[in-house]
C-alpha cells in the first residue's frame, strides 16, 4: 500500500511541477534576479529570411507587411528560400516592385533547416531576422525586434506570436488560453536567464552564431538559438515584437503542429545528448523543465489514475478519484461541444490539455519510430 501510496504522489507532485511549480519557480526567479538588458534603436542593415513550400499565395501579403514596417529602411534584402516549390512563387517574386526582395529556389524539396542551412551564411548583413510565410508583422515588429541587439551578451531575440481572435470553438479557446500560459513562462525566462527556444514564426539571431543544423531537425527554432546559447549569449523575449497569426478551430488542425513540435522534442535528446549535462548546457534547468520534463506528462497522468484506483477504498483518495474523473468527462464534454462546432473556455481548456498529452504518445510513438520529417505538412 506504501508503494501504490508513493508512486500516486510522487507522479502527481512531478505533474504539479511541470505545469505549475517550474512556471512559478521561473516567475520568482525573474523578479527576485532580473537580468538587465540594453536597448536601443538598431541602425545597421538587416536580412529577412523566409523559407517556404508553395506559399505563393501568401507572400504578397507577407512582403506587404514587413515593407509597411516602421523600420523598413534598415531591411536591405529579403530572401526567399522556395523549398522545392512547384507553384507560382517564382512569377510573385518576379512581379513584385521591391528589388530588395530576391528569390533563392531549391529544386528539390528538403525542408527548411537545410534550406536556412544554406540562404543565412550567405546573408550580408550582422543581423537576420527569420520568419514564415503565414504570419504578418507588425509594424512595429521589426524595431522591437533588433532594439536588444544593443547588448553584447544578446544573441537571439524572439518574437511573440499573438492570434487575431480566440476563434469560435472550444478548440480555440483553448489553444488560445494555452498560448498565454506558454508565453507567460517564456517572458519569466528571458527575463531571468535565457528562453531555449525561440518563436519560429519571428525571431534574429546575429549572422556570426549561427551553426548549421541536421537536416531532419524538426525545431531549428529551438536548435538554432539553443547552439548560440552554448557559446555563451541568451535567447530574449521581445514582448510587442508581434507575428499575427489564427489559431486552429479543430483539436485535429492543432494535434498535427503539436505532434511534430512534440516530436522534435524527443529528437533533441537523440540529436543533441550533449543539452541533458548540466555541465554543457548553461540554461540546462530551463531546457530539461520546459522542453523535456513535458514528455513524461502522459506516463505521469497514466500512474496517478492507475495508483488513485487502487487506492479508491480510502476517503482522500475517492475523493481525488472524483476529481479526476469530473475532470475526464468536462474534457468529453469539450470534445462533443467541438464536433458541434461550439465554443466553451471552460470546457476547451481540459480538452486542450488532454488532447495535449495525447499528441505527446503519438509523438513519441513517432520518434521510437524514427519518422522525423523536415516538411511540413498542413493542417486541412
Amino acid at each position: 500500500m506504501l508503494t501504490v501510496q508513493a508512486v500516486f504522489w510522487v507522479s502527481l507532485c512531478g505533474l504539479l511541477y511541470i505545469y505549475a511549480g517550474y512556471p512559478a519557480f521561473v516567475w520568482l526567479c525573474a523578479r527576485c534576479w532580473p537580468a538587465r538588458i540594453l536597448k536601443e534603436s538598431w541602425t545597421g542593415p538587416l536580412s529577412i529570411v523566409i523559407v517556404g513550400h508553395n506559399e505563393a499565395r501568401r507572400l504578397t501579403g507577407k512582403l506587404d507587411s514587413l515593407i509597411a514596417s516602421n523600420r523598413s529602411d534598415l531591411i536591405s534584402e529579403i530572401l526567399i528560400g522556395s523549398d522545392g516549390s512547384d507553384d507560382d512563387t517564382a512569377p510573385v517574386i518576379a512581379a513584385y516592385p521591391d528589388r530588395r526582395v530576391k528569390l533563392v529556389s531549391f529544386e528539390r524539396r528538403r525542408g527548411k533547416p537545410a534550406v536556412l542551412n544554406d540562404v543565412i551564411p550567405h546573408c550580408r548583413n550582422h543581423i537576420v531576422v527569420l520568419t514564415d510565410a503565414r504570419q504578418r508583422v507588425d509594424p512595429a515588429a521589426i524595431g522591437k525586434l533588433t532594439a536588444p541587439f544593443a547588448d553584447p551578451s544578446v544573441g537571439v531575440v524572439s518574437g511573440e506570436l499573438m492570434f487575431h481572435s480566440s476563434g469560435h470553438s472550444s478548440a480555440a479557446a483553448g489553444i488560445g488560453a494555452y498560448w498565454t500560459y506558454e508565453k507567460f513562462i517564456r517572458k519569466c525566462e528571458s527575463r531571468f536567464r535565457s528562453v531555449p527556444g525561440a518563436t519560429g514564426a519571428l525571431y534574429a539571431i546575429r549572422r556570426d552564431l549561427f551553426r548549421p543544423v541536421p537536416d531532419n531537425t524538426l525545431l531549428d527554432d529551438v536548435v538554432i538559438p539553443m547552439q548560440a546559447i552554448e557559446q555563451g549569449y541568451r535567447c530574449i523575449l521581445e514582448a510587442g515584437a508581434i507575428a499575427w497569426d489564427e489559431p486552429s478551430q479543430s483539436p485535429g488542425q492543432e494535434s498535427i503542429r503539436k505532434r511534430r513540435t512534440i516530436a522534435g522534442c524527443a529528437q533533441l535528446l537523440i540529436n543533441q545528448p550533449r543539452w541533458l549535462l548540466p555541465w554543457r548546457n548553461p540554461v540546462w534547468w530551463e531546457f530539461v523543465s520546459h522542453k523535456i520534463a513535458r514528455l513524461a506528462s502522459p506516463l505521469l497522468l497514466g500512474m496517478v489514475l492507475i495508483a488513485n484506483v487502487w487506492l479508491a477504498g480510502h476517503l482522500l483518495y475517492a475523493i481525488l478519484l472524483a476529481a479526476q474523473l469530473v475532470f475526464y468527462v468536462v474534457a468529453l464534454v469539450g470534445l462533443m461541444m467541438v464536433q458541434r462546432g461550439r465554443r466553451s473556455r471552460s470546457f476547451g481548456l481540459p480538452l486542450m490539455f488532454l488532447a495535449l498529452n495525447a499528441t505527446t504518445i503519438a509523438a513519441l510513438w513517432d520518434a521510437v519510430r524514427g519518422r522525423f520529417r523536415p516538411t511540413w505538412q498542413r493542417a486541412t
